[in-house]
């Protein structure tokens, strides 16, 4: 089973879903969480460094890597940001932990907001790379968006059409995304380990449904419990930092860190000349940004 290097994973079990979770470091704890079309492996360039500060937490979201991968249902609920928090939630019973810093790129930062905003008790710092919030993507759809994030509306397609057009050729569809989204237009920036797992997972047809249900409560449930939020003017309380690519997708949503001071109390942004995978091109950058960060609160 690929892992981190120092450090050491297990599955745990929470009421109704087991994830898979590697663990290193000592110190205040800090959860990582991954994006898609990835898991838990893209921490690989950083989480090593962050360990030596924190005590470094990097589960793989339901429906990705080794972590369980359940059904989707009718409502879209299964895979709704709101309940991979609730599982973020458990998890962090389950180790003992009341109050953790959360990092989340993609997907991951997706449940790391509405983390946030659901169990805001939980949260001391949040760290947001490479996303804007789901009601605003959709908001700024147009035809840049729509060409540049095809795949928001593809995957949430309904079962099985998109299910079925990806399993004729995985490799080459999950590839071209890892490809297509990096400034370099590479491979080269993916470990070696790390891009195995990518592909394995996404030759899994059960991880390949879970990762379409991920979009389809994208569309639906995400979108919908981000409106409701809005409207009631709920916000993030715990300071907030923005990272994100000059070549990735919150740069076409126009001034994506103005767009997060809508939603949160305090926040600060910083940029780096890359794409998509920020951890992955550029790790320095992100340990630059988000240790000095988390490490205000190395006491909580």
């Amino acid at each position: 089973m690929t892992t981190i290097p120092g450090f050491d994973r297990s599955r745990i079990a929470l009421p109704d879903i087991t994830l898979s979770v590697q663990q290193a470091g000592a110190g205040a704890p800090l959860i990582l969480l991954h994006g898609f079309p990835q898991n838990g492996m893209c921490w690989g360039k950083v989480a090593p460094d962050l360990a030596a500060r924190f005590r470094v937490i990097v589960p793989d979201l339901r429906g990705y890597g080794q972590s369980d991968a359940p059904p989707d249902d009718a409502g879209h609920t299964a895979y709704s940001k709101r309940r991979m928090a609730t599982d973020i939630t458990r998890l962090m019973e389950a180790l003992g932990i009341d109050r953790a810093a959360v990092l989340g790129h993609d997907r991951g930062a997706r449940v790391a907001y509405r983390l946030a905003l659901d169990h805001p008790a939980r949260v001391t710092r949040l760290g947001i790379v490479e996303i804007a919030p789901t009601a605003e993507y959709w908001d700024a759809w147009g035809p840049e968006m729509a060409l540049a994030a095809w795949h928001w509306t593809f995957l949430a397609q309904p079962a099985p059409l998109p299910e079925r057009m990806i399993g004729a050729d995985p490799l080459a569809f999950f590839d071209a995304l890892l490809t297509g989204w990096t400034r370099g237009r590479s491979l080269a920036v993916f470990d070696p380990a790390a891009l195995q797992s990518y592909r394995a997972q996404g030759q899994d047809p059960a991880r390949m449904a879970a990762m379409c249900a991920d979009y389809r409560a994208g569309a639906t449930t995400d979108r919908a419990h981000d409106l409701a939020d809005r409207a009631a003017g709920r916000r993030i309380a715990a300071p907030l930092h923005f990272l994100w690519g000059r070549h990735g997708f919150p740069a076409r949503t126009g001034d994506a860190a103005a767009i997060w001071r809508r939603w949160a109390d305090r926040v600060t942004d910083s940029s780096v000349d890359c794409g998509h995978f920020v951890m992955e091109e550029e790790p320095q950058a992100v340990l630059d940004a988000f240790v000095p960060f988390f490490a205000g609160d190395q006491a909580a």
